[in-house]
């Protein structure tokens, strides 16, 4: 294995939208690959497209269903050997229908790769990043991750369990004086597979959806902005489609009393 340098930026759900132009983002900065999705042929041809735009980058592929939480821990042994400097956990999806009738096998997968591997994948680089000056880990979440949307009730669930993990990685770090750095991205409407997906259908039209919306390159650019800054969440206004970076949002019991006690 010949490592270049620059460091890794590992990218999960690269094949496509958010996670696809991420990987030209980070391309662009000069960083090395690690690509990480289920379709083998969109990793190829985005490798290919980050090669000859940079043949110097080192763009590693790794095919994997993270949907499988015994996966996670085959892809994570796979890679962490490279030295990592950043994190994106990107790959999710959404679904839209009411509880009583949604499908429970899609929410499954759902819950196995929103929440169960993105909980691990961030468990096993704390462990081994912690204390690594300059490591970011940062997982996607969304506008629904802080606001209840309506038929989207689970996905929704999925995405507050994404934000309040990582707040309180982040709370967790600061405490322990680690060097590593936690936050949440929190998109709203984006024009990419998403709406295929979480609707079960083979076309979605964001402009009779949404009517505003941003691009998987506008996001992108909104993850840089969070990446480059010392604040812990970005995320997308849904009502006017604003960026901020901010704190974190949800309440943290740090000097409560009525905390437990250890030792």
């Amino acid at each position: 294995m010949v490592w270049k340098e620059n460091g890794y930026t590992a990218i999960t759900g690269a094949s496509a939208g958010i996670g696809y132009e991420t990987a030209k983002a980070f391309a662009r900065r000069g960083s090395n690959l690690i690509l990480i999705a289920r379709r083998k042929d969109r990793l190829e041809d985005l490798r290919k497209e980050l090669c000859a735009f940079d043949p110097k980058l080192d763009i590693v592929i790794r095919v994997c269903d993270l949907s499988v939480v015994q996966n996670v821990f085959k892809l994570y042994e796979s890679v962490r050997a490279y030295p990592l400097k950043t994190w994106i956990n990107n790959a999710g999806f959404g679904d839209y229908d009411s509880v009583w009738e949604q499908d429970l096998d899609k929410a499954g997968r759902m819950l196995r790769l929103n929440v169960e591997s993105l909980t691990a994948l961030s468990s096993l680089f704390a462990r081994d990043f912690k204390d690594t000056q300059g490591a970011q880990l940062i997982n996607v979440s969304s506008c629904g991750g802080y606001t209840i949307v309506p038929n989207a009730v689970t996905y929704c669930a999925t995405k507050f369990y994404v934000s309040a993990f990582t707040e309180g990685l982040a709370w967790e770090l600061d405490a322990a004086y680690a060097k590593m750095r936690a936050k949440v991205f929190a998109p709203a409407a984006t024009k990419t597979e998403f709406g295929m997906v979480a609707n079960d259908v083979s076309a979605y039209d964001y402009d009779k959806a949404f009517g505003a919306y941003h691009t998987g390159e506008q996001m992108a650019a909104f993850l840089l902005e969070l990446y480059d800054s010392d604040k812990t969440v970005g995320f997308v206004d849904r009502e006017d489609l604003s960026f901020h970076l901010c704190g974190p949002r949800f309440p943290y019991a740090g000097n409560s009393g009525h905390n437990q006690k250890i030792g």
